[in-house]
């Protein structure tokens, strides 16, 4: 049998799936230790233990100055800006997206602009926002919507278009309306699809939410990784990089999840990564 056809089993899969995590992890616990072991004050490769010491620090000390547990303060606001942005992006995609994908005249008329708007880094618009939405909570979620919800908006587009025209005219042969077609037929369709494109914007809604707390914010993530950089302070900045990065994989998981759950059929015959 080829290798291309034999399927781990589950306990298997676990084994495989642990293995370059825990490869990661011994690498760097050897490279800290032999760059200790060359300067014991070495600040850039933290050990694991002292790590630890420090993410128990913002978890579960409260701060002297503000009687807040950082960790949480900086979660919470962070999660709450990034929901917020892909809440509006999903929202701009699924009535645009649909809206262009489906009516030609609206295809014709905002296709060419939005493809047009895509391209324009987001990040190089941020002074922009800063300037003229200020430095409060609009201008970073609105930097979320304008770095994600272009490219959700296409993809959503695209799934409209992929649909067999057999489908829409056999609905329209039955006397369906065009509301009844989009809530009937459209939406069905395309709503597994835009999760799938809601996953993969997930990385670059984090990045821009990360950018923008770190240029002008008091509390978040972003804010907490570039306030502590001037003092060297890897053991709390790797840390919350990793913190960060298992945020984005529980989102992940749960949008999978909620995938399969209530669009099963779209599962049935394909694994989903």
């Amino acid at each position: 049998m080829r290798i291309i056809n034999l399927r781990p089993g589950r306990l298997t899969s676990l084994a495989l799936g642990i293995v370059p995590f825990a490869g990661a992890i011994i690498a760097y616990a050897v490279a800290s230790h032999y760059r200790r072991l060359e300067n014991p004050a070495d600040k850039l490769l933290p050990s694991l233990e002292k790590m630890g010491e420090a993410f128990w620090r913002m978890a579960a000390v409260p701060d002297r100055r503000s009687g807040d547990l950082l960790l949480w303060l900086d979660t919470f606001d962070s999660l709450m800006r990034l929901g917020v942005g892909m809440a509006v992006a999903s929202l701009l995609a699924i009535t645009l997206g649909i809206a262009i994908g489906f009516i030609p005249h609206v295809r014709s008329s905002l296709a060419p602009f939005l493809a047009t708007f895509s391209l324009i880094p987001p990040i190089t618009i941020l002074p922009i926002l800063f300037i003229s939405l200020g430095l409060g909570e609009v201008s970073k979620i609105a930097l979320i919507v304008i770095g994600t919800a272009p490219v959700m908006i296409r993809y959503t587009a695209q799934s409209v278009l992929d649909i067999p025209r057999e489908m829409i005219i056999k609905a329209e042969t039955l006397g369906a309306s065009v509301w009844q077609m989009i809530t009937r037929l459209v939406l069905p369709q395309v709503l597994p699809k835009l999760i799938s494109c809601l996953r993969l914007s997930l990385v670059p809604a984090w990045i821009f939410l990360i950018s923008a707390e770190a240029i002008a914010s008091t509390s978040g993530l972003g804010y907490r990784i570039f306030l502590v950089r001037r003092y060297l302070a890897m053991d709390v900045i790797l840390p919350y990089v990793v913190w960060i990065t298992l945020l984005a994989f529980v989102l992940d998981r749960l949008l999978l999840a909620l995938s399969k759950r209530a669009f099963s059929w779209n599962h049935l015959e394909r694994d989903s990564l």
